[in-house]
Formats: structure tokens, sequence, C-alpha cells
């Protein structure tokens, strides 16, 4: 069996060797939570020895009602995850809805995840691609399996 390569997210390393989880609220609320969120998975990822990246979306663009509540601005909600990472020792991810908000959130986040519902939108997939960054990209349930070979190569 082909060797995985290795990633480095952050100061995790990974190798395929072990499981990597990605924890945290769905939704940014407000400072004093998210950071409240990030201490508490961190003593429970810590207890038991598992190699974690924070996730929390500063905008959940997906909202069924327009009057649900979806988060904070791009910079704001970067910025905030940036800190929040640094400040307990863990990387970050979140999910970017546009080119535009890939250049803003590669400056502050580890892990740039694309959302199943965008992730046949080239100009994104090429924006992530190009920042830098580890890029997630999050398979819709629309996509044929070996559909995925082109993400990949836009990517």
């Amino acid at each position: 069996m082909a060797e995985l390569p290795e990633v480095q997210i952050g100061g995790v390393k990974v190798d395929g060797a072990q499981p990597l989880f990605i924890l945290g609220p769905c939704v940014i609320e407000n400072e004093p939570f998210v950071r409240d969120m990030a201490r508490r998975l961190k003593a429970i990822a810590d207890d038991l020895g598992i190699r974690w990246i924070f996730k929390a979306s500063y905008d959940k663009a997906n909202r069924t009602a327009i009057s649900s509540y979806r988060g904070m601005d791009c910079e704001t909600g970067c910025r905030l995850l940036g800190d929040v990472g640094r400040e307990i020792g863990v990387p970050v991810t979140t999910d970017v809805h546009s080119p535009e908000e890939v250049d803003i959130a590669a400056e502050y986040i580890d892990l740039l995840q694309i959302p199943a519902f965008l992730c046949r939108q080239t100009d994104i997939i090429v924006a992530a691609g190009q920042s830098g960054r580890v890029v997630n990209v999050k398979k819709g349930q629309f996509l044929a399996p070996w559909d995925v070979k082109n993400i990949a190569e836009n990517c």
C-alpha cells in the first residue's frame, strides 16, 4: 500500500496514522462563548490524548430561514478564531464562501474548509488552492465520487 503524504496543519501533523478530529460549535455566537468552548474542548482532547482542530463558522450562510442567526463578518470572525487558536495552541478552521473570503481567512486560519454546497464552485476552489493554506473540501451528496478528481485538480 502506498504511503500517505504528511501534511502540517498548524502544529498538528496529519499522516493518516491516527484520526484527526475537527471539533467546535456550529457558529460563533459571541467571543466569550467561542473562547469558553475552545478551552473546554482542549481540556477534553488533552484528557483523551487526541489530535484536533478547532472549528467554528463566522457565517452560517446555508440557513433555510432568512431570519436565522448567521454569525459575524469574515474579518472579525477569522481574526477571533486565529486568536483563539494561538491562545490554546491548536489549529483552527472555518468555512469560506467566496474567493474574497478565502483571501481574508488565509491570514488567520490554518485549514480552509469549503462547504459541501460550494464544492463545485471553481473560483472558490482555485482561490483556496492558491492561498497557501491546507484545504478541506466537503464533498456534496449530489456529487459522484469520481467527480472529486476534478475538484482536486482545480485546487
